[in-house]
């Protein structure tokens, strides 16, 4: 496994592995806090790319209530694996059509339905989330199932970086994030400190599955 130090090399490598007539799916995995979304961003229109972030795949606050979920929302079993599968389906079959994608709303922690409109001109998607390169053996939950859930997502991709980051710099990254979208100092420590620390563990796991590493100074 390459480790790449700065977004001109991640974006040569991306470019390499361009191949004419079909589109390249990049998967940038993470713990939350890594940097993912910053770093998609950052390399999309040095491709160019388009964006698809896996937040737009969690599910909808009610039913993770009904699932008795709520309180580890953000864990593998809190997102539509299958939905997201079908938008990775879609994409990789170069149809030229313009495919739609759920966003995602930090403020009311809800997917939005359609806000992503990904056209057929871009030759590369860089998909930033979580639990891009999750298998059966990596904690995937119970809901990945005999179809292998979150490992057919992992399949879909042509390439993968994961995002390494020093731990202090990621903690005070999520609780910085936590209280800008309404937590308090407390409440904001206490779910980095639990489930986002919970869901990290899972997602490191996963690291040795991808193409390169991204570490950032």
């Amino acid at each position: 496994m390459t480790e790449l130090r700065s977004l001109d090399e991640v974006a040569r490598v991306i470019r390499g592995s361009l191949v004419p007539g079909r589109r390249t799916l990049v998967a940038i995995v993470g713990a939350p806090g890594a940097g993912k979304s910053t770093i998609a961003a950052l390399l999309a229109p040095l491709i160019p790319a388009a964006i698809l972030p896996m937040d737009g795949f969690h599910l909808p606050q009610a039913e993770l209530v009904r699932l008795g979920r709520r309180d580890r929302m953000g864990a593998p079993d809190t997102f539509d694996v299958e939905a997201f599968l079908a938008v990775l389906t879609a994409l990789n079959g170069n149809s030229g059509d313009r495919i739609l994608a759920p966003g995602f709303d930090r403020e009311i922690e809800e997917p939005i339905p359609d806000a992503i409109d990904i056209s057929p001109e871009f030759p590369c998607v860089i998909v930033e989330g979580n639990y891009l390169l999750l298998d059966r053996g990596a904690g995937g939950g119970t809901d990945t199932g005999a179809s292998g859930g979150w490992a057919r997502a992992a399949d879909q991709f042509d390439l993968s970086f994961y995002v390494e980051v020093d731990h202090p710099l990621r903690l005070a990254r999520l609780i910085a994030r936590h209280e800008q979208f309404g937590k308090s100092p407390a409440d904001a420590l206490a779910w980095a400190l639990g489930p986002d620390e919970d869901n990290a563990r899972i997602i490191a796991a996963t690291a040795t599955r991808a193409d390169h590493t991204i570490r950032l100074d």
